[in-house]
């Protein structure tokens, strides 16, 4: 009885004008979220795109605090790092902000769910990319003073990364007047160098 008496709700509440002012999207993330139960008027406005709306309602069903990401300045795909390290209850302030991109986001949240020190790299000097090399050489152990620099690309930091992981000195070629190639052939030497004794 009490499921129809919803139903009977949710059918007058769609017939709304409220409700005609969603677009066909739109309007599937409030009916979803009508039919589980969820408190709709948390997402259904009109400056939230569907694919907002929908990251919101997802929050919803798993019971995050989506007031943390619920914000029209946050597209779709930074809403959903910010769910997915709610639902891994990751300290989500060290990347709910809009200086970082969903790529940065994603990079941080990563991080955090290898409990890595995010602090060294959750900055917006660095790209997604230069992120990623920082956290792959923290997951290693490895001396990332060496490469943490912002005046490295992220190919450059790749390749004394991967010098790292193989103990070669790589000094020799850590300075970022030296091309990613460049230090790509020093690395390999060294390699070559390094099997031969």
């Amino acid at each position: 009885m009490n499921e129809i008496h919803n139903n009977k709700e949710i059918n007058k509440l769609i017939e709304t004008e409220w409700f005609n002012q969603f677009d066909v999207f739109q309007q599937e993330q409030i009916r979803i979220g009508l039919k589980k139960g969820l408190f709709v008027f948390l997402y259904a406005k009109d400056y939230f795109y569907g694919l907002q709306m929908e990251q919101i309602r997802l929050g919803l069903e798993d019971n995050l605090d989506v007031s943390i990401y619920a914000k029209s300045e946050f597209d779709e795909e930074q809403m959903k790092e910010i769910r997915l390290g709610l639902e891994d209850n990751l300290d989500v302030n060290w990347y709910a902000t809009l200086k970082f991109t969903e790529y940065e986001m994603k990079e941080i949240r990563l991080g955090l769910k290898e409990r890595l020190n995010v602090s060294v790299y959750a900055k917006s000097k660095y790209n997604y990319q230069q992120m990623e090399q920082i956290r792959i050489g923290l997951k290693h152990n490895l001396d990332i003073s060496l490469y943490s620099n912002k005046k490295f690309n992220e190919d450059q930091m790749k390749e004394i990364r991967l010098g790292l992981e193989l103990n070669l000195d790589v000094s020799s070629y850590a300075n970022p007047i030296f091309s990613e190639g460049r230090m790509k052939q020093i690395r390999k030497r060294l390699l070559k160098k390094s099997t031969q004794l």
